[in-house]
């Protein structure tokens, strides 16, 4: 389904070029759910928004090959690329309080992609198809979110709005640019298992774009390192996890926080009667 092979992403309008992804290839099937890993500024971001067709055209110079069921991305006509982005390519951001258009309800917004890749429907049924997607990422009084505006949600509900009007198409791939990072912990955790149920409930492919090693672990199956714009290794998540081979996977796996079992802790009995 995905091809990336050799992508080289270089500014140009810089005194001194600058190249932020090196050399990167990327494989992807139907349903396959791919963690991509490293510290900021390592090109995970850049290399998202690559495959989503969002990198200016000029001012930086793009090499290799993008294949989306062997389109290539980097070169096909705008008006191809167009039809391709919410349609076959869904994505959601780490922000979605920047993410919605504070103006618009929230349900004009998460039909947004129905009206331009589905120009057939009539007001109802993309009313009745937003409702479903609503209620399909777990949020209640899909009714009451349908005519609510974005402040008016909480930061977890705008996710799920954003993670709606990402899936209402369903596309082949989602991409997840940090979706979890402005999200409490409880959030972050029901955020990916809401992931990993439409996954494998649509057939969609997920690329998982974190820092969070911890959530990457629970959602994918694969994971992909970058270091200074280079993948540094990439293999079956257990195996990277257990037994890491770069010493850059190594440091990422060690500086995971851990709450270690402390043994032989006196026991305080009692308590209000």
């Amino acid at each position: 389904m995905l091809d990336v092979i050799d992508l080289n992403l270089v500014f140009s309008d810089h005194l001194v070029p600058e190249t932020v992804v090196h050399h990167l290839n990327l494989h992807m099937d139907e349903g396959d759910l791919v963690g991509l890993v490293g510290e900021s500024g390592s090109g995970k971001s850049m290399t998202a928004l690559a495959i989503a067709g969002l990198l200016a055209r000029h001012d930086m110079k793009k090499t290799g090959q993008i294949l989306f069921r062997g389109t290539d991305l980097l070169t096909c006509p705008r008006k191809q690329l167009r039809s391709i982005q919410g349609d076959g390519i869904g994505i959601v951001f780490q922000e979605p309080q920047t993410s919605l258009n504070p103006v618009y309800p929230v349900g004009w917004q998460v039909e947004e992609s129905l009206r331009i890749h589905r120009p057939g429907m009539s007001p109802e049924e993309r009313r009745k198809r937003a409702l479903q997607m609503l209620s399909e990422v777990e949020l209640s009084d899909p009714e009451r979110i349908y005519v609510s505006y974005p402040h008016q949600l909480s930061g977890g509900q705008r996710q799920r709005v954003m993670i709606a009007a990402a899936m209402i198409c369903t596309p082949s791939l989602l991409i997840a640019d940090e979706p979890t990072t402005a999200l409490d912990v409880t959030v972050q955790l029901s955020i990916v298992k809401l992931l990993g149920r439409l996954s494998r409930e649509q057939k969609t492919a997920i690329l998982f774009i974190s820092h969070d090693l911890s959530l990457v672990r629970r959602l994918c199956g694969r994971i992909v390192v970058m270091k200074d714009g280079r993948v540094v290794e990439q293999g079956e998540t257990e195996q990277i996890y257990t037994c890491p081979q770069a010493e850059y996977t190594k440091k990422l796996i060690a500086s995971i926080p851990r709450i270690e079992r402390r043994k032989n802790i006196p026991q305080i009995k009692g308590g209000a009667e």
